[in-house]
């Protein structure tokens, strides 16, 4: 029995009813509330369908373990159990006579103030962690009806068709994606100047509010490239692999192959990556005098 793509198809399944509940769902029956940051909401949707897709995975697989957004860490660890790269494509060392721990990454609604607004930017991602290394995942956007699905070594899909990154290498001919931490406002790693900086360069820019549709579409050639910090593994478990398996690249700021459990991204088609890098290193070592913070977006 092939048990990733078993997960897979479970994933896919919990993914789409989750997302197709909170899509019926009326913006004026939302009850929404905030969390530590004013600017970080929460919607009773989000509750329900995380616990929807622990409740449908556990009654297949009772001895699976969960990290999500609004319920946490189901077995008490935060990080990866076994501290390896969570994100690497590497192969894992086999632990003889170790049970696999096979972990859900969950985000319910990614990108819930635009959710909360009745904008139709958001999805549900979902990804499957097996010791300490992201087999698959899934993100579904039902405002398209698309459904993005991965497995390691196996390709990433949109609708069950194979997708690739894009091949556009002129930054003039390019969209680039970004988001913003919730505390945008404390100016986390000179952000706001940072921004400014990539503004300069003359690049085209867009910003989402769903860092895990802004991956899907940098794996299907959409977006050239995204990058942001202070996002969590739920944010990117999914997204970070299809973009590998589209034949992207995915690292840290500073380089370092991608760990979903550290909070710096940049993923591209691997033709703009030298470029985000070497601007986000200009910002570190001559951030704007001339800017100071403002409020959040998020």
């Amino acid at each position: 029995m092939d048990l990733i793509q078993s997960y897979l198809d479970l994933a896919i399944l919990v993914a789409r009813e989750a997302g197709d509940y909170a899509h019926r769902a009326l913006v004026s029956d939302l009850h929404i509330t905030t969390k530590t940051n004013a600017m970080d909401i929460v919607t009773q949707i989000d509750s329900r369908n995380e616990h929807a897709i622990r409740d449908a995975v556990l009654a297949q697989y009772p001895d699976h373990v969960f990290l999500g957004e609004e319920l946490g860490a189901s077995d008490g660890q935060a990080g990866n159990p076994t501290g390896g790269q969570a994100g690497s494509t590497a192969p894992r060392v086999a632990q003889s006579f170790q049970p696999a721990t096979v972990r859900w990454i969950i985000d319910p609604i990614d990108g819930t103030v635009n959710f909360a607004h009745g904008l139709p930017i958001w999805c549900v991602s979902v990804g499957v962690e097996v010791d300490g290394v992201v087999e698959c995942g899934v993100i579904y956007n039902p405002n398209l009806n698309e459904m993005f699905s991965v497995r390691r070594a196996g390709g990433a899909y949109l609708n069950g068709k194979r997708i690739h990154v894009s091949k556009q290498s002129d930054p003039n001919k390019s969209l680039f994606v970004t988001g913003f931490p919730y505390n945008v406002n404390e100016n986390p790693e000179s952000v706001i100047e940072q921004f400014t900086n990539f503004l300069r360069h003359g690049l085209l820019i867009r910003r989402l509010g769903s860092a895990a549709l802004d991956l899907a579409y940098v794996a299907c050639g959409r977006f050239e490239a995204f990058w942001e910090i202070g996002l969590s593994p739920w944010d990117t478990s999914a997204g970070q692999l299809m973009i590998r398996e589209s034949g992207g690249r995915v690292t840290h700021y500073d380089g370092s192959d991608y760990n979903i459990y550290r909070k710096s991204i940049i993923a591209t088609n691997g033709l703009h990556h030298a470029r985000i890098e070497e601007i986000i290193r200009e910002t570190k070592t001559s951030p704007s005098p001339n800017l100071s913070p403002s409020g959040g977006e998020e």
